[in-house]
């Protein structure tokens, strides 16, 4: 793809210990514009064969990292802020931190939102120097696995790069645990008072945010779906945008006239949009 005479968006996409859904993430980048999308196992840049440093945009998705063992994603938390990377004393998470500072884009979808929020990078409060997790994504309320469509309302206040032009969304939702929950009111109401809460579940006739099962299908503290942090760079969400990128996703294509592409490819639209105006 041509990248008007600039060097090509590089995306790169984490697999391994569970993962499920980096051929879809993948696939959501093409669509989107990246010139180079690498599909990378976890250990390569453990062992420092691959470098973070090589990408533009870093893409989490999502499965079932390491079991969900003792959590959805905390295993793996734990591997990226204090396993060193070989031959080096840094670890991978502060490799994320330069990606990070350089101005690049990280996206976090399911296990990879839970795993944005276990780091402490989403909604990225750092005190004393360290970023610490203050919000979760817990059980749901149901008590089981969710796996249904949900609509979706985006925070247009939102610094997030990845919902620029973008309204009202339609997604499907694969999870136990997805239930967003802040450590305090003070920090729920810090998130609300920057606009950190990207996107909200709502009722699809009214478009306001609810608490009504199954429309939040999983309890959400003011239905919240999704984060960013203050940059805007960094973004996570439960739903699945790799999951509807053409309309023969949506379950009723038999039965509406929808267009040819769905509502996932947006978000890496933008994404490598905004790669191209800062590259």
């Amino acid at each position: 793809m041509n990248s008007g005479g600039k060097r090509p968006v590089r995306a790169i996409v984490l697999t391994g210990n569970g993962t499920n859904c980096e051929r879809e993430m993948a696939y959501g980048c093409r669509l989107g514009g990246a010139d180079v999308v690498d599909i990378i196992h976890i250990s390569w840049l453990l062992e420092g064969e691959v470098s973070l440093s090589d990408y533009d945009f870093l893409n989490l998705p999502g499965g079932f990292l390491d079991g969900d063992d003792m959590g959805a994603a905390r295993a793996s938390a734990n591997r990226f802020k204090y396993r060193k990377i070989k031959g080096t004393n840094r670890v991978l998470f502060d490799e994320i931190l330069q990606f990070i500072e350089d101005g690049k884009l990280v996206f976090g979808v399911c296990n990879g939102f839970q795993l944005l929020v276990k780091m402490g990078l989403l909604p990225g409060e750092e005190r004393e120097g360290r970023f610490e997790q203050v919000v979760t994504l817990s059980h749901n309320d149901s008590g089981k696995f969710e796996d249904r469509w949900v609509t979706l309302k985006v925070n247009s206040l939102s610094p997030c790069v990845f919902t620029k032009g973008m309204d009202q969304v339609y997604l499907p939702v694969r999870h136990g645990e997805g239930k967003f929950y802040p450590q305090s009111e003070e920090i729920l109401e810090a998130i609300k008072k920057k606009d950190l809460q990207v996107m909200v579940y709502c009722h699809p006739e009214t478009g306001k945010p609810t608490d009504i099962y199954p429309y939040n299908p999983n309890g959400s503290v003011e239905a919240i779906a999704a984060l960013t942090d203050g940059t805007g760079r960094v973004f996570g969400l439960m739903p699945h945008p790799e999951a509807f990128l053409h309309r023969t996703n949506h379950p009723r294509w038999t039965r509406e006239d929808l267009q040819e592409e769905g509502d996932g490819v947006k978000f890496f639209r933008n994404a490598v949009d905004y790669l191209r105006g800062r590259i």
